[in-house]
């Protein structure tokens, strides 16, 4: 390591992404649930490749790299974010929206290295239209098996399954906001608030918009319910690349918002904002 690259100056690579996060605490055989800016890394050599090359190398042949890979626009056009899309446009994007398939629909909306990932050679994929996950290594076949059309992020989930896997959460260079964990607890709060929903799938009949009904979900508060699960010394900080980097035990994590969540939320659906937003999505 030169001294350019000791004064954060020189360019990160992939081996020195992968030398910090082993400093971080990650290792051999980790399952890991990854929440990442790829901007927040500084000028990288060999971009978003470079970024998942080293957390394969870090996690070996027995770990696991786990991202999200939500398909966004996957809904409704009235419930999509901005005003970029006028109203007039609906009926035509009802129409027209592609149905979803886990080995085309891009997850470009929640980053580069989501993205990347999703199109990793060998990487698999959860069938849920909306809020799929993707997945390298030797538990992804095992954690994206299942994920109900109804459990978008709950107890039948790869969420679930990273759980029981005993998966650890790193957020590289982004906020709580981003854990997309959390809402798991919030499936597992004493109330529920049911939300219906639609998707355009491939059935046997064809393209076709399939509703169901979810579970309304809000991340208003987790920025705030982050900080205090990082009071609890919990939560490893440091440094990757030019990211602050965060590592945390995910079934821990889940526990805690669990508690956090039924001791502040003291009505269904209330939270820290009037706005229903999940990780890497917009409003919903």
């Amino acid at each position: 390591m030169d001294l350019a690259e000791r004064d954060g100056t020189g360019p990160r690579t992939n081996l020195s992404l992968a030398r910090d996060l082993r400093t971080l605490g990650l290792g051999a055989g980790d399952t890991v649930l990854l929440h990442s800016s790829l901007r927040s890394l500084g000028w990288v050599c060999g971009g978003p490749v470079a970024v998942v090359q080293a957390f394969l190398d870090v996690l070996g042949p027995a770990g696991t790299l786990v991202v999200p890979a939500f398909a966004t626009e996957n809904r409704d056009p009235a419930r999509w974010a901005g005003p970029e899309i006028p109203a007039s446009w609906w009926p035509r994007i009802r129409d027209s929206l592609p149905p979803y398939d886990p080995r085309l629909t891009p997850c470009r909306a929640l980053g580069i290295i989501p993205e990347t990932v999703r199109c990793w050679p060998g990487a698999r994929r959860s069938p849920h239209p909306q809020t799929s996950f993707a997945a390298i290594g030797a538990r992804a076949e095992a954690l994206m098996s299942r994920h109900d059309l109804a459990s978008e992020l709950g107890e039948e989930s790869p969420l679930a399954a990273l759980e029981a896997a005993g998966a650890r959460i790193v957020l590289l260079g982004v906020g709580f906001d981003r854990c997309t964990a959390f809402h798991l607890a919030e499936y597992r709060l004493p109330w529920r608030t049911p939300r219906d929903n639609a998707c355009v799938m491939t059935t046997p009949a064809g393209r076709a918009w399939v509703p169901y009904r979810g579970v309304l979900l809000d991340a208003g508060d987790f920025a705030a319910l982050g900080a205090d699960l990082e009071r609890t010394r919990t939560v490893t900080v440091g440094s990757v690349g030019s990211a602050r980097a965060r590592l945390l035990e995910l079934p821990a994590a889940v526990a805690f918002a669990r508690d956090w969540l039924a001791d502040r939320r003291r009505s269904p659906g209330e939270a820290s904002t009037n706005a229903i937003r999940m990780p890497g999505d917009g409003l919903r």
